[in-house]
């Protein structure tokens, strides 16, 4: 009975002197320590068990520091679970100065509350600090005059825009771009530069791609669950370069809010109005605003993109083994070009 007794007097006696302890760390310091939490999180859970911890980090966790250090990957929220808490939440990141939550909140104001002033806004407001996704978001708003008319258009922009995310390491921007300058879309014909550029633009890809091989790797060493499957180069969706050579590595991670745009309309939360589409690619997920809007495969006329970019990764991935050519849009006079080429899907129903 003594000894029970002196084992709860000294778990009592730890108990207290921990509390104690961090009740003694200033307000700055658990800031500091929560910021390195929230810009490491992996998903949303991950960041919410700050505020489920204590009183004390729930308050702390919403101080403008920590809200500006939040990852994206903390923003993966459920098309199914968008509500008024979530937008409010994201609204109090942007505010703190959060890139990450000016870009996914004007991405989803823009395409899918159809708020197009207010999205746009907030994708320049990211863009202005060097986001390469917001940048690169804007181009492709340029290049389709999504949110106008086809005559809001303006393909010198998108090219500009292009170019400083493509300078800022981004792969779709730095494909996009080699495609223009191939193409001399919006922008001189050079063709030897274009497939310079698209040449980088595989070679970056590849690189991200085993990167993060090797570091599911270390981490399957890590926990002792070592399966040959798991190392093999042929298992698994892979990087569009090696694609024509039979070896595939793990696909680069898409963005979560371009996860959520595709959730968003093929969940049904939100609806496409008739006529509008979705990109094909099934890493992008923007829809339409407008009929007609997007590219169409020049072939078989049954897919459509809102880039070259996107064009270019979804025939290497899956469209380049599923297309066959559709009599009745060739006989209507649709299919010109080659497999890979698209078609302005404006212009032929003019």
């Amino acid at each position: 009975m003594l000894q029970r007794k002196k084992q709860r007097i000294s778990r009592e006696c730890t108990e207290n002197l921990e509390l104690d302890l961090f009740d003694g760390l200033p307000d700055d310091l658990v800031i500091s320590i929560i910021s390195k939490l929230a810009s490491s999180a992996s998903s949303p859970p991950d960041f919410i068990n700050i505020f489920l911890t204590c009183k004390r980090l729930n308050r702390l966790a919403v101080h403008p520091l920590v809200l500006s250090k939040v990852c994206f990957k903390a923003f993966a929220v459920k098309a199914r679970n968008w509500c008024d808490p979530v937008h409010r939440f994201l609204k109090q990141c942007v505010k703190a100065g959060n890139v990450e939550a000016s870009y996914t909140l004007g991405m989803i104001r823009f395409y899918c509350l159809q708020n197009r002033g207010s999205g746009a806004s907030l994708m320049a407001k990211a863009a202005i600090k060097s986001h390469a996704p917001s940048l690169y978001s804007l181009a492709v708003i340029q290049f389709n005059g999504s949110g106008g008319s086809k005559n809001d258009k303006d393909l010198s922009a998108g090219v500009a825009l292009c170019a400083r995310a493509a300078l800022l390491g981004h792969v779709d921007a730095l494909r996009e771009l080699g495609h223009c300058l191939q193409d001399g879309y919006g922008i001189r014909q050079h063709r030897a530069e274009g497939r310079r550029l698209l040449v980088q633009a595989n070679a970056r890809e590849l690189a991200s791609s085993l990167n993060a091989l090797v570091k599911r790797k270390a981490s399957q060493q890590h926990h002792r669950r070592l399966n040959y499957q798991h190392y093999s180069l042929k298992t698994g969706p892979g990087c569009p370069l090696l694609s024509d050579f039979g070896c595939n590595v793990p696909t680069p991670e898409v963005h979560p809010v371009n996860v959520f745009l595709k959730e968003w309309f093929e969940s049904g939360v939100g609806e496409l109005a008739q006529g509008l589409r979705l990109c094909s690619h099934k890493g992008c997920g923007r829809p339409e605003t407008r009929t007609h809007e997007f590219r169409r495969c020049s072939v078989c006329g049954t897919v459509n993109y809102c880039s070259r970019a996107c064009q270019a990764l979804d025939w290497k991935l899956k469209h380049k083994v599923k297309c066959r050519p559709n009599e009745q849009w060739l006989e209507d006079g649709n299919g010109v070009g080659e497999i890979e080429g698209v078609v302005e899907a404006e212009e032929l129903a003019v």
